[in-house]
């Protein structure tokens, strides 16, 4: 994050203030600051998820009774791990083939499609251990739903 705003900043200032020997702004820093705010969300969703912190709609397990709200909560994480291993497996596919075709993003700089695309099948490995760990706990735990990431209420 202080990367990135060090480009941002550094852009903007050498866009107003002129400095000989210097361009006027950097032209690549929209797309580094793109890359660097996509890696940042990429690289800390499983992290929220293990802290709770992922975005939760918890108000109909608040309504129902606890018991159900349980079971639901099992087949929220059942769901969850489904996707992410089915995202993991895609996003593996995407890659490689992005890999073996040569795929080039063209803008200002001109990168590999690949490197974008290779954090992915990581996250959603991760994300998918993180959701048998959350299975792990909510066995374990009361049958009612999770008082870990509730809303405010």
């Amino acid at each position: 994050m202080f990367a990135m705003m060090l480009v941002i900043v550094g852009d903007v200032a050498l866009r107003n203030i002129p400095v000989p020997g210097l361009p006027r702004g950097l032209a690549w820093s929209n797309e580094v600051s793109e890359l660097m705010l996509y890696l940042t969300t990429v690289l800390v969703a499983p992290w929220l998820l293990r802290q709770g912190q992922h975005i939760r709609v918890d108000i109909l397990l608040t309504a129902m009774p606890p018991r159900l709200a349980w079971y639901f909560e099992w087949l929220g994480d059942a769901l969850g791990l489904a996707c992410c291993l089915f995202m993991a497996w895609y996003a593996a596919r995407a890659a490689w083939a992005s890999y073996a075709g040569g795929a080039l993003n063209i803008k200002t700089l001109v990168t590999p499609e690949w490197w974008s695309l290779a954090p992915l099948p990581l996250m959603f490995a991760l994300l998918a251990v993180e959701m048998v760990f959350r299975m792990q706990r909510l066995q374990g735990a009361e049958r009612a739903p999770r008082r870990d990431a509730v809303s405010a209420a």
